[in-house]
């Protein structure tokens, strides 16, 4: 690996570390109802929707309520967006003579589940199946409701985490106007504007024709990009406007315009660790968590790159060269040429762990070992930065198995910051780690056991093609949206048992981590002993990197066996 890529990678993670610590600060001070340079302009819309939404600000929810209230956000979002995408061709701004892929009822209801999960699973065009008006007021603001959505329940859950003997959590409502007003909209707004000075479009014209230089004639489409870009990525939604998402250069056209998305996916979740060790009391312990974080990060940036930079080891036994006068080499198929490796593996590693598929280059290109990186990171679990809100309770659940597994291996009840985990912690813990696996490994054995499943596989067969389904139900599950492409995924059997996916990845691990939150809450604090312990120690962080490790290798190692590794191995010998 090059000198010019470790910079760049070492610049990219110096950037999201300067940040953590203001913009942790910032959302712990959000959320704990402290002042705020923004309040004397915020307040008083805050109180205007409370007044007229009829929501009462004192009034807090136990895990319960909170839970029924983040469910019913995602199913009235989820039908609101299904009747925008239905009824598009009536509304305005649609183009019927550009708008040629079909939206039918099975792929609209895949769509309109994976915006309102922040999934943003794209089995459709963009530009040749949504109009402008569904875009905006359909796909943008849903990723301002979900994102939102995702950081209240992570707000709450360190609600749990940080009080004693109380039954409740917050307010799911107050907590979202919060995420809206305090945090996702003024950087929307900054995000946006930049994004247009790097060149990223921000109108309603309808699509141009151009000629190029051999005479073929192009239908270019245009549209309020800057408007979704910014928030997808901030959201850690990733759908994108284009088909090609931040490939494309209308969404992404420069350098800085690609190292300023990625930024915007990191910062929050990474910052986010910072806040929860403030409204913990436990600022070290938060520390530790993103120091886990980055370490996973790095190990993937320099598999991934080192493995694509090395590109396929049989074209030098082929005397093929990779390497010319304007290019040093390695894998280059599906990598846009402005960006190169370094930039392309740097988006594929952020996307991956931020929950957020805006990629910028086609991972179904990559060689076994680049693309298993973006998958191991997903099956992982989002605890490598994240998604919004889920990446903390993501990580803070493995935590909880690192401290169950040490407290049986020295005879003691296990305690996490002075919460006991007992039987029916144990129990939303379990099925916690449990639902994951379940959803990804079920319905990659049907996919690839039935006609239906086998039938996406156009491109691919095999190793490659098995990786690729995997692939598209992890990335369901993780609530990502990126996905090896060489897989046909706009079919009724890929639309409804992704969606489900997204849904068991959404609302299958948000319930039990607002569960265990609540049974935290409700806990008498035990007092740390001699026998604790330290969870700010390297011991401790150790022990949590090797849990996440090894957890992950129980449910997923014979299925990389079957996929990449196998065809790693295939492509070497």
């Amino acid at each position: 690996m090059s000198s010019s890529a470790l910079v760049q990678y070492a610049a990219f993670l110096l950037a999201v570390t300067l940040l953590v610590k203001p913009v942790g600060r910032y959302m712990a001070r959000v959320f704990t109802g402290e002042s705020t340079p923004l309040d004397p302009l915020l307040c008083p819309l805050e109180r205007l929707i409370y007044r007229l939404t009829g929501v009462q600000p004192k009034s807090e929810m136990r895990w319960q309520e909170y839970a029924q209230a983040f469910v019913i956000l995602g199913m009235v979002g989820t039908l609101l967006l299904y009747a925008i995408l239905r009824l598009q061709r009536l509304l305005p701004w649609f183009y019927p003579a550009y708008m040629t892929t079909p939206m039918t009822p099975d792929l609209a209801i895949n769509t309109a589940v994976s915006f309102s999960t922040t999934t943003t699973w794209q089995a459709y065009a963009g530009e040749s199946t949504l109009s402008y008006f569904s875009q905006m007021a359909g796909l943008t603001v849903q990723n301002f409701l979900a994102g939102a959505a995702g950081l209240a329940v992570g707000v709450a859950f360190i609600r749990g985490v940080a009080r004693d003997r109380v039954e409740t959590l917050g307010n799911f409502w107050v907590d979202l106007v919060r995420s809206i007003l305090w945090v996702l909209l003024p950087l929307s707004l900054v995000g946006a504007l930049v994004l247009v000075w790097q060149g990223v479009p921000m109108n309603f014209q309808a699509y141009a024709q151009a000629t190029g230089l051999e005479g073929a004639r192009q239908t270019i489409a245009q549209g309020p990009v800057a408007a979704l870009e910014i928030i997808k990525n901030l959201g850690t939604n990733g759908g994108g406007f284009f088909n090609a998402n931040g490939a494309h250069p209308y969404e992404n056209p420069t350098p800085l315009s690609n190292f300023i998305e990625m930024l915007a996916i990191a910062v929050l979740p990474a910052a986010f660790t910072h806040t929860y060790g403030l409204m913990v009391g436990r600022p070290r312990h938060g520390w530790v968590l993103y120091r886990v974080m980055v370490l996973l990060f790095v190990a993937g940036l320099l598999v991934c790159g080192w493995s694509e930079q090395r590109g396929n080891p049989r074209f030098p036994q082929a005397l093929a060269a990779q390497a010319s006068g304007t290019q040093a080499g390695g894998n280059m198929e599906g990598k846009e040429v402005r960006f190169g490796i370094t930039s392309s593996v740097l988006a594929a590693v952020t996307t991956s762990n931020g929950a957020t598929g805006s990629y910028n280059s086609m991972q179904d290109s990559y060689t076994p070992l680049g693309g298993m990186v973006p998958l191991v990171n997903m099956l992982l679990g989002e605890i490598i930065f994240g998604g919004l809100g889920t990446g903390i309770y993501s990580i803070v659940m493995i935590a909880l198995v690192a401290v169950f597994l040490a407290g049986l291996m020295i005879g003691r009840t296990p305690a996490y910051l002075g919460k006991q985990i007992r039987a029916s912690e144990s129990k939303m813990l379990m099925l916690y780690i449990l639902a994951s696996s379940i959803s990804i490994l079920l319905f990659t054995a049907l996919a690839v056991q039935t006609k239906a499943g086998l039938a996406g596989l156009v491109t691919n067969t095999g190793t490659h093609g098995f990786t690729e389904i995997l692939f598209a139900y992890a990335s369901a599950n993780a609530n990502n949206g990126q996905n090896f492409a060489g897989l046909t995924a706009n079919t009724t059997f890929y639309n409804l048992t992704t969606a489900i996916t997204m849904m068991v990845g959404r609302f299958g691990l948000a319930i039990p981590a607002l569960a265990l939150a609540g049974l935290f809450a409700a806990q008498q604090p035990t007092p740390e002993t001699v026998g604790t312990l330290p969870n700010s120690s390297l011991s401790f962080a150790v022990l949590l990197t090797c849990t996440a490790l090894i957890v992950s290798a129980l449910s997923y190692i014979p299925a990389l066996a079957l996929g990449p590794i196998l065809e790693h191995l295939t492509m070497v010998h």
